[in-house]
């Protein structure tokens, strides 16, 4: 059996569905379920934040369901913390592709969902999206800048596309124009503060950007009918 979570699912023919799962050490898989009779029907289970356990079959791109039920109680997202978890999901539909599955990523995710259960905090948010990023083989060294030379939390650094992060000297004009070194090594040592978080999320944002294209994030427009400043 394979364990793993429903990031999305719609109508298919026939009482099934057609759902994008999460699975442990395969990352994406899209595969048919049947829902079954009204008696023995799996809709329950078939959702979101709910672990579950499964079998495939198929050898091409769109599996079938062939057992599954729940592994666990549904990881209990509410409020804010449901948006959040909304937007993991949308990410991952949004960035995962047949090409880019993220077999290495199921336990970020687990992780996280468990982490914002508790309490919805934004450095969480930065470091799932660093993990996909790094799964997607996208995310520029936060170590070494592009001349090899190590980042440094008094420098500051530009980023340049498909290079990383080149070391600059910026005015006191420009200086919003670029990332601070000690914020970079935050993020890579996940000891992102208060002070790093607003320039954490830009950077997060130009970077999945060159992956999510123009069309917005439906999560990410929930959220902001909650309040004005989003994590996400």
């Amino acid at each position: 059996m394979l364990r793993g979570y429903v990031l999305h699912t719609r109508p298919y023919r026939d009482n099934r569905v057609i759902v994008n799962l999460l699975v442990d050490g395969q990352g994406r898989v899209d595969a048919i379920a049947r829902l079954g009779g009204r008696k023995n029907s799996i809709r329950s289970i078939l959702q979101p934040f709910q672990p579950l356990l499964f079998a495939l079959s198929g050898h091409g791109a769109l599996k079938n369901v062939t057992q599954i039920e729940a592994a666990s109680p549904a990881v209990p997202l509410l409020g804010n913390s449901l948006y959040a978890g909304l937007y993991l999901n949308e990410l991952l539909i949004r960035c995962l592709t047949v090409e880019h599955q993220a077999e290495h990523l199921f336990f970020n995710y687990h992780q996280t969902l468990l982490s914002i259960a508790v309490m919805l905090k934004e450095q969480d948010l930065r470091y799932f999206e660093l993990a996909l990023l790094q799964e997607l083989g996208t995310m520029p060294s936060l170590v070494l800048d592009p001349l090899d030379m190590p980042i440094t939390g008094e420098g500051f650094y530009r980023l340049l596309p498909d290079k990383g992060f080149m070391p600059v000297y910026p005015t006191s004009f420009t200086a919003h124009q670029f990332f601070k070194g000690s914020m970079l090594s935050a993020l890579a040592n996940q000891t992102l503060t208060g002070d790093d978080l607003f320039t954490a999320k830009k950077l997060m944002r130009q970077l999945l950007g060159s992956i999510l294209g123009n069309k917005p994030l439906y999560s990410r427009a929930l959220f902001k009918q909650r309040q004005s400043i989003a994590p996400l």
